[in-house]
């Protein structure tokens, strides 16, 4: 009764248009000062000890980094490597487009800004060779949602941060421990290459079958010259996965590095940004982290009181009950989370619903990063997904074209991603092999 309580009141909050975050809050209090016997005090205590996560805080810090490489021209730059190296290919461009996407998603961590920063340089250029805009527009937003699968990904941050220091217990009755930030980047890298891979495929079958334009082949030394271009913010990959898996430092310390080093090369070695464009980057980023930290506050208070009243445990056990095992759970958890992603943007699904899934998944014998890798990808096909899919808003605004004529753009690599997303789902060691051969898990 009290579980129906929670959820009923938080979708009519929802419902009215409030936002996620206010909603949130909004119920816990309520139902903590109603339905419950828990003290004031502890609720203070929880909402203050709650945030004070240490891998929080390396969500502004890689919103900061993103920021920086946005507006300092590093996109302009992977974009020339990408075009040199596949771009007399069928569909050269839109490849490229994914190409370049993927380097700048393994730099950034944000879907949005991928889209932002590949989009506006690419999609115009794309239009002046020919190509669709349907196609152009359609490629990059679906290549943009890479950002949140390969590393590093805010999205991971924040599912890391809401099953921590959750109560769950395997099939064998052993204590499950929650994904940690490290595991779970090493754990999207070769899921999200592989994806890039069939994305770029996808682009090649759709312009081969529409005969879009090709362009001319670079010389080997336009390929060094482009590669050496660009060479500084890709090397940024190595300053962020590489310190982490060397030990130097971890996923948060590697977050400031990322931001430190964007911001040294956008400022001092490209000079596309100068100190003038400082503080109105620093607005910029600390506008999109007070809104996600916000989020995050409400959300470990939804947490608290899921726990509280042990919700997530007694949902386990109904469903254990009913007969539930992994592959049908799996099959319902994709459902839900694809659904979930047509109305609501993926910070506050993953807040929400981690805690809710976490125990249950451990419950079936699961693991929290195979768990937390399938909530990225749905997260992906969300962004891309109307009428909340944040990829399409993004991109309409730069292609100018409709949203729904957005949706229709996105539909051959809509149907890509479903079909990723499947094979993740259910062939688990395509996620955890990576994090298991280098003795993380």
């Amino acid at each position: 009764m009290t579980a129906l309580v929670i959820f009923g009141l938080l979708a009519l909050l929802m419902l009215t248009g409030m936002p996620v975050s206010i909603a949130l809050g909004l119920t816990v209090l309520a139902v903590l000062f109603t339905v419950t016997q828990v003290p004031l005090d502890a609720v203070a205590l929880k909402l203050f000890t709650g945030i004070e996560k240490f891998e929080i805080m390396s969500v502004p810090f890689f919103i900061l980094a993103g920021a920086f490489l946005t507006h300092g021209g590093v996109a302009k730059r992977m974009i020339r490597f990408a075009t040199a190296c596949v771009g007399h290919w069928p569909g050269g461009l839109g490849i490229a487009g994914v190409m370049a996407c993927a380097i700048f998603a393994a730099i950034s961590g944000s879907s949005p800004a991928t889209v932002v920063a590949i989009g506006s340089i690419l999609m115009p250029a794309m239009v002046a060779r020919g190509y669709p805009v349907a196609f152009g527009a359609g490629t990059i937003a679906s290549a943009g949602a890479l950002g949140i699968l390969i590393p590093p990904s805010i999205v991971m941050v924040l599912y890391s941060v809401a099953i921590s220091g959750m109560s769950a217990v395997g099939p064998d009755g052993k204590k499950v421990a929650a994904a940690s930030v490290d595991d779970l980047f090493m754990a999207g890298v070769v899921p999200g290459i592989l994806l890039a891979i069939l994305l770029a495929l996808t682009t090649w079958y759709r312009a081969w079958d529409g005969g879009y334009p090709t362009g001319e082949r670079a010389s080997w030394r336009e390929v060094w010259l482009a590669f050496r271009d660009s060479i500084w913010g890709l090397l940024l990959i190595a300053v962020v996965l590489g310190g982490i898996y060397a030990g130097l430092y971890t996923a948060t310390e590697a977050a400031a590095m990322s931001a430190v080093y964007a911001f040294a090369v956008a400022l001092f070695v490209y000079k596309d940004m100068t100190f003038a464009d400082v503080p109105r980057v620093l607005v910029e980023a600390a506008n999109m982290s007070a809104m996600l930290l916000y989020i995050i506050t409400n959300a470990v208070l939804f947490s608290f009181l899921l726990t509280h009243e042990q919700i997530p445990q007694a949902i386990a056990g109904f469903l254990i009950d009913q007969g539930f095992g992994w592959v049908t759970f799996l099959l319902a958890v994709n459902v839900l989370l694809l659904v979930a992603g047509t109305m609501m943007e993926p910070a506050s699904i993953t807040l929400i619903l981690a805690p809710i899934l976490f125990p249950v998944a451990a419950r079936l014998g699961i693991h929290p990063v195979h768990l937390g890798i399938i909530l990225v990808i749905n997260m992906e096909i969300g962004m891309i997904t109307p009428p909340v899919g944040l990829n399409l808003y993004v991109a309409s605004g730069v292609a100018k074209l409709g949203l729904s004529d957005m949706a229709r753009a996105v539909g051959p690599w809509l149907m890509t991603m479903l079909g990723f997303l499947v094979l993740v789902t259910y062939w688990p060691d395509l996620s955890l092999a990576l994090p298991r051969w280098l003795g993380m898990l």
